[in-house]
């Protein structure tokens, strides 16, 4: 539970604030079920023996599991859990798939508020992260920006 006096608004978010999730491990069975959930069974992910030839040498996740689970990741830092009683609206996303995700990577979740905007309705605001997705190895294997509305204070 969260308490009313750590509830952020749009006044409390501060550019350059930065947030990290905790980490997560990716496993067969989180391919195996994205592709089952999304219909998406691409030998890349599923086929050991296809991947054998591939510059991978091996399956790799979906880079749509990689979002989600960035996603799941980004609910679990302290911003999310502040803010989250006050977020209006996700209002897009602009994402890069720059390397693998393997079986066996354990990845987490880096958080910037890159800058803050005000809108015609003076009740709610809009700030702007950049997300990346950091695997073990310190490699930024996705990476984005998102706007989000929140509220402001009355």
């Amino acid at each position: 539970m969260v308490n009313e006096s750590s509830v952020m608004y749009w006044e409390d978010l501060e550019v350059g604030r930065e947030y990290t999730s905790p980490s997560r491990t990716v496993t067969e069975a989180d391919i195996v079920n994205f592709a089952g959930l999304s219909g998406d069974y691409n030998e890349l992910h599923t086929s050991a023996e296809f991947c054998k030839d591939t510059m991978f040498g091996t399956r790799i996740a979906h880079g749509l599991l990689g979002l989600a689970i960035a996603s799941g990741l980004f609910t679990r830092t302290e911003l999310c859990v502040q803010t989250q009683r006050n977020l209006i609206a996700f209002l897009g996303l602009e994402w890069k798939f720059k390397g693998p995700i393997m079986i066996g990577d354990t990845v987490t979740v880096k958080v910037k508020i890159i800058e803050k905007k005000e809108t015609k309705n003076p009740e709610r605001g809009i700030f702007i992260l950049k997300r990346e997705l950091i695997n073990q190895k310190g490699e930024v294997v996705q990476e984005g920006e998102t706007p989000l509305m929140i509220k402001r204070k009355k």
